[in-house]
């Protein structure tokens, strides 16, 4: 089952990537270090009344924009090769590369988005 939901997933970003004209490194940056980060810290900033959160995430991204002009992509690459690098960090303890990204990258967000919705609801 892990390493369905690990195919199902690298095959969305692929066919996204696909889809938009860039690579599966790009693709897999921004959904996982934008577009997530991005609906949380919306959700956060709901909480707590004030879009600090979510302007300081844009505020890193524009950065990292500006600093990557005409070399985004190879920084997508290092960006990927430093998330696999974290991810098999973890096989020390028993894991593996597609246990570790379907825990980290779709287990936790998912854990984590429950969190944030019963803490909007029970506003």
């Amino acid at each position: 089952m892990v390493r369905q939901i690990f195919v199902k997933v690298a095959m969305a970003l692929y066919r996204g990537a696909q889809r938009l004209g860039i690579t599966y490194n790009e693709v897999n940056i921004l959904v996982y270090y934008l577009l997530i980060p991005l609906t949380w810290t919306i959700m956060v900033d709901f909480l707590i009344g004030i879009p600090m959160t979510t302007s300081a995430l844009l505020l890193v991204w524009t950065g990292i924009r500006i600093g990557t002009v005409g070399r985004f992509s190879e920084w997508c690459d290092w960006a990927f090769m430093r998330s696999v690098d974290l991810l098999n960090y973890f096989n020390r303890w028993g894991g593996n590369y597609v246990l570790n990204s379907v825990v980290i990258c779709v287990v936790v967000p998912v854990f984590i988005y429950i969190a944030l919705i019963v803490m909007l609801m029970t506003m």
